[in-house]
Parts: structure tokens; sequence; C-alpha cells
């Protein structure tokens, strides 16, 4: 496993900076630095560099797959109680059941089949991970997430019908184009539906993000450096 990006000393600097410009952001925006969740996103890292971060004081992560986050977060969710996990990446239904066991937050909710499978699971369990449903903001084809037409019908029918938990929603603007009209379009969408949270903004732009209300920023290379491949 390759380890060198990054270190015990090197994730907390980072992780404060972070903060630091949190803190800048909202006050710049006028709002209070408390009012924005840090998602430390923990993808691909080892268990040590989850560790570094948690020893500096984070107590909130991200993590992309199921399969990965089953690898290290029961251990390590136990060594540290109050431990938030949240679900930031796609969500097969296969994998529901282990889904709703380990996260605390299911953000990318986005279609009625996963969301039947959420519900049926919760029932079955009794457990409920708060849900947020993911808009695909740039009606991208090879993107997961609702259009934004679709969000007010299909969050209707997650409450409705399935009596999800739906606080938010998320988004992920594309890449080659300016976000913050997707962050605009998000935070206008979640106005018009009474929804308080708002996850968007990732390293390059969690900002821009805050100033357009982001409740959520989902933060990992500027926190943990460049990626590295689990074994």
């Amino acid at each position: 496993m390759n380890t060198e990006s990054h270190s015990a000393a090197e994730i907390p600097a980072r992780l404060n900076q972070v903060r630091e410009d949190i803190r800048l952001a909202c006050e710049g925006a006028d709002r209070p630095a408390d009012a924005v969740e840090l998602v430390a996103v923990s993808k691909t890292m080892p268990a040590a560099a989850i560790e570094d971060a948690i020893e500096a004081g984070q107590r909130v992560f991200g993590e992309n797959r199921v399969q990965e986050a089953l690898g290290k977060w029961p251990a390590l969710k136990e060594l540290h109680p109050g431990i938030e996990l949240h679900l930031i990446g796609p969500l097969q239904t296969n994998k529901v059941k282990d889904a709703v066991a380990l996260f605390d937050v299911i953000q990318t909710v986005d279609r009625p089949k996963l969301a039947r499978a959420l519900a049926e699971e919760m029932e079955r369990t009794g457990k409920r991970p708060r849900c947020l449903v993911q808009v695909n903001t740039g009606e991208e084809p090879q993107k997961a997430g609702v259009a934004p037409d679709d969000v007010a019908e299909f969050v209707e029918l997650c409450r409705e019908t399935f009596n999800l938990p739906i606080e938010g929603l998320m988004c992920i603007p594309p890449v080659d184009e300016e976000p913050a009209m997707h962050f605009a379009l998000l935070a206008k969408l979640a106005d018009e539906l009474g929804l308080p949270e708002l996850s968007m903004g990732m390293s390059g732009d969690f900002e821009t993000a805050i100033v357009f209300g982001a409740t959520h920023v989902r933060v990992g290379t500027a926190i943990f450096g460049a990626r590295v491949l689990l074994d």
C-alpha cells in the first residue's frame, strides 16, 4: 500500500488550513462558522491516515464505496464513538443492507428503486440514516442523480410513499463548468422544497459553495493529499 502521500504531521496541518478556509468563507458570506459541516472524504485512504485526522479532531467522514468502507470503518467507529460516516458515492440496491447498517447519512438517493430498497431495509432494522437526494445539476448522461425538473416529484415520492428521512440535496457539478451556477441551482431547489441541508463543494470549490449556502462541504485531497490505492 502506498502511504507516501500523507504523514501524521501533514494531515492535521492540512485539516486546520481547511477549517480556517471554511471559517473565512463563512465570515465573507456573513454566515456563522458552525453553519458548515466539514465532511473529510477518506475514500482510498488507509486507516492510519484516517486515524491522523480523527486525532486532530475530525469526526465527520465521507466514503464513496460501500465495500471499501466496510473494510475500514466498523473497527474505526468502534474505537472512536461519535464518528459520523456519510456515503457520498453511488449506491447499488444490492449494497443497501450494508449501507444502512454502516452509514449515518446517505447523500446519494437518486432513483425510485433505491428509495424503495432503503425504505424496506430501514423498516426491517429500525435504523434510519439521514438521506439527501443527489441532483444531476448538469444533466450529464454519464452521471448519477435526479434531473433538476424531477427533483420535487422525487422528493415527494421519497417522503410520502417511502417515508424516507430526506433532509437535503447534494450535487457534483460538471468538471468543465463554472460551479457557482450549479450551486445556485441546488440552493434554489432546496429552498423551494423547504430542505435545510445542502451538500456541495469539494477541495477546489468549497469556498464558492459556502457563499451559495452549503451546509456540508466534501473535502478530500486538500486534507489527505493525493489519493492512494488500497491493496
